[in-house]
């Protein structure tokens, strides 16, 4: 039986539409690069509005980095020490080291509710993802299944895909093998290039991170299991991927170009100091048709220079148009620029 003063107060705060205050949801926030530092500043953004408490920031310990090899936080880093959140930087989560299990106790001491990965870096173990009472959200730069791994912007650029986006996934122990709660596409271009991509995407990250935590419950409760069957893995690129096949087609070659950090040589030892950037290449042009071995640089022109390139699948070969490229210790040169010196003429021989 309702006391008197129960009901007064049921009827004040109906009234009055008093409500008690929801606690602000404890985030770890884990990410390395500037594609992760993006969406950390949208959540930064937004926490208020969210009612989201950013308790604490992991990423990768500091590495050098320019030519003075000065140590140097990274992007994610900074933006944290920049809002006064606390860092963390280890080194393993793994059981089997001291460090490892100082790692796990660490983090459990910030009582997280969730805990969202972007470009982290560090491999984490079932116990750390079970670790949040929601577990750990995935900003993944492609649409999974397709391009699992470490490199999936290149990797779509590369293969000539139409479109890639972001998934949104709850992280499992297998290479971006977890339930995906949303998707959001993007189309690629045919000027696309990684830098250009990953600009896109991580814009595109950042705000699909905040519509999913808008609604998490409903997300979580609604995610769909990735089928295996269509998985395809973005291995990590090596530096000798970027080495310029001329025998390959040219259109294939102009993806290599946006895509990689992509180079030739002119030198047949192929020494490093001889390297040559090729920075920018324009849209091949179906009707430039050429006959010349792959590799011979058929004009140094203002606007471009025109490299013949290997056969395509139908038996024909095209020329591609260079725009831009770097010798070893020089800086970055147009087509024009190079027109105007004496690096390069027509007939030169690319290996």
């Amino acid at each position: 039986i309702k006391t008197i003063h129960t009901i007064i107060t049921e009827i004040y705060l109906t009234k009055t539409k008093i409500t008690m205050p929801i606690t602000p949801l404890r985030v770890i926030f884990a990410g390395t690069p500037e594609f992760a530092k993006v969406a950390l500043q949208k959540l930064l953004d937004h926490q208020q509005r969210l009612n989201l408490n950013i308790v604490a920031v992991y990423t990768q310990p500091d590495r050098k980095a320019g030519r003075g090899q000065k140590m140097t936080a990274s992007p994610v880093k900074q933006l944290a020490l920049d809002y006064d959140i606390p860092v963390e930087q280890p080194i393993s989560f793994s059981l089997k080291s001291e460090d490892g299990k100082v790692s796990r106790e660490t983090l459990a001491s910030y009582q997280p509710d969730i805990m969202i990965v972007a470009a982290y870096g560090l491999i984490l173990p079932l116990g750390v993802l079970n670790t949040p009472r929601l577990g750990c959200l995935n900003i993944h730069g492609s649409l999974l299944p397709r391009w699992r791994g470490a490199a999936p912007i290149q990797r779509a650029i590369l293969a000539g895909d139409a479109q890639t986006g972001i998934t949104i996934m709850q992280m499992a122990q297998g290479l971006d093998t977890g339930d995906m709660l949303y998707k959001a596409h993007c189309p690629i271009s045919a000027t696309e290039t990684t830098q250009s991509l990953h600009d896109k995407l991580a814009t595109l990250g950042g705000e699909t991170l905040l519509s999913v935590l808008e609604n998490l419950p409903a997300y979580q409760a609604q995610a769909t299991v990735q089928d295996d069957s269509l998985a395809i893995y973005a291995e990590k690129i090596s530096s000798a991927e970027g080495e310029i096949n001329w025998q390959n087609d040219a259109i294939s070659i102009e993806r290599q170009i946006r895509a990689l950090n992509a180079y030739t040589y002119l030198s047949a030892n192929k020494d490093p100091n001889q390297r040559i950037k090729v920075l920018a290449a324009s849209p091949i042009k179906p009707d430039q048709i050429t006959h010349e071995p792959a590799g011979k640089v058929v004009s140094v022109g203002r606007n471009a220079i025109l490299v013949a390139c290997g056969k395509n699948a139908a038996g024909h070969q095209h020329l591609i148009n260079l725009t831009a490229l770097q010798w070893a210790g020089g800086k970055p040169s147009t087509a024009e620029q190079i027109a105007n010196g004496d690096k390069l003429q027509d007939g030169n021989l690319f290996l």
